[in-house]
């Protein structure tokens, strides 16, 4: 055997290669290919385990959302109540203002934003500043899980529909099975919650001056006493409303993403254009986001709103001259405050539900986003 017979082939191993990397006829190597492998899998790995980072920044968003706006819910839900309702027309009857469904459109709409203003005024003026966070607490505690619910079943059901049935794809289609499908399991987990908030918000008409002849104590009497008289179902009156509103949330995410869509190609062709951004470019990049979550939820919110009113008419359970509870289901509570009340009825606190909607939604949309960011996380799929 020769020592020419011994020499290794030169093309097996190089000085400038480590131990086991083998050169390859286009010049690379085979350990540098599989040393990129494992960093793909491994972030893929990351986000596919990170199911919470969804719930986290949902909850999160919520809770700040329903903090700043909550002397707007107050209100809101008092002006849907039949309480304020039969105040503000026995004010009118004194006033001799007609109903509003006797007025044309415009009269009607400033009749609504000055009883508006005035039970606003009203609020902190007899009852003390407190007031108008009255109810917060079981509004949190309603809130951040439903928040986070919604946001885990979304953000997630997004990505499981997307890449089992669209290839990966994120579409309009997505978009509306994943936000229709948040919206049913969360309004099923959280109606109990919501219905002891509304109750307890509504408690004033029962009491007098100090809060003497209270229905409820404080939120676990509400519910006692709720189970004992209506039973369990009774935790669940209204909630053929929240499914009816599962149709407002599903818009607003389709309309959402649609306009963050629009935002991403923007972003792009200013990109592809190879011009440096303008003033107005940087301003949409900040608060196109905002813009587009307050906007969704405005378009969705005046689409959808009567079944907010139901939904409260449904929870409050009020009782007719009978003594029997006035509505019996979700078109039975249509029908007869369409009759008795009009169609103004059913539109009966618009003002500061938009009021606190929109803005509500821009923060706890913007505050999602920016915990995702933070998470090393991203909405898409």
């Amino acid at each position: 055997m020769t020592a020419s017979s011994l020499r290794v082939p030169q093309q097996s191993f190089t000085q400038t290669h480590g131990l086991g990397q083998v050169e390859t006829a286009d010049g690379d190597s085979t350990s540098s290919k599989t040393s990129r492998r494992p960093d793909v899998s491994r972030s893929q790995s990351i986000k596919e385990n990170r199911p919470w980072a969804h719930f986290v920044a949902g909850g999160l968003g919520g809770m700040t959302a329903a903090t700043l706006t909550s002397p707007l819910d107050v209100l809101k839900t008092r002006l849907q109540s039949t309480f304020y309702q039969s105040q503000l027309a026995e004010s009118r009857a004194a006033k001799g203002i007609p109903h509003p469904s006797q007025m044309n459109f415009i009269r009607a709409s400033f009749l609504h934003i000055s009883e508006t203003g005035q039970i606003l005024a009203q609020i902190p003026k007899i009852e003390g500043p407190k007031a108008l966070f009255k109810g917060l607490g079981p509004n949190l505690v309603g809130v951040v899980p439903a928040r986070a619910i919604n946001f885990w079943a979304y953000g997630n059901g997004k990505r499981m529909i997307s890449h089992n049935f669209f290839n990966g794809q994120e579409t309009a289609l997505v978009h509306l099975m994943a936000a229709a499908s948040a919206g049913v399991i969360t309004g099923t987990a959280t109606n109990p919650i919501w219905l002891v908030k509304t109750r307890l918000q509504l408690d004033k008409q029962n009491a007098g001056v100090g809060g003497v002849g209270r229905q409820y104590r404080n939120a676990m009497d509400c519910v006692v006493q709720t189970v004992r008289q209506e039973g369990i179902r009774g935790l669940y009156r209204g909630l053929s409303a929240s499914y009816l509103g599962v149709s407002e949330s599903t818009l607003q995410w389709v309309l959402y993403e649609q306009a963050k869509s629009s935002l991403a190609r923007r972003r792009d062709s200013v990109l592809a254009s190879g011009r440096a951004p303008t003033t107005w470019d940087k301003t949409v990049e900040w608060t196109g986001k905002l813009t587009a979550a307050g906007g969704a939820k405005f378009i969705a919110a005046l689409i959808t709103y009567p079944h907010e009113v139901v939904r409260t008419r449904l929870r409050q359970a009020p009782i007719d001259a009978r003594g029997n509870v006035k509505y019996t289901g979700l078109w039975s509570c249509f029908t007869t405050v369409f009759r008795e009340e009009g169609m103004g009825a059913l539109y009966g606190g618009l003002v500061p539900h938009m009021m606190r909607v929109v803005p509500s939604a821009a923060i706890m949309f913007g505050m999602y986003e920016a915990v995702l960011w933070s998470l090393g996380e991203t909405s898409g799929v």
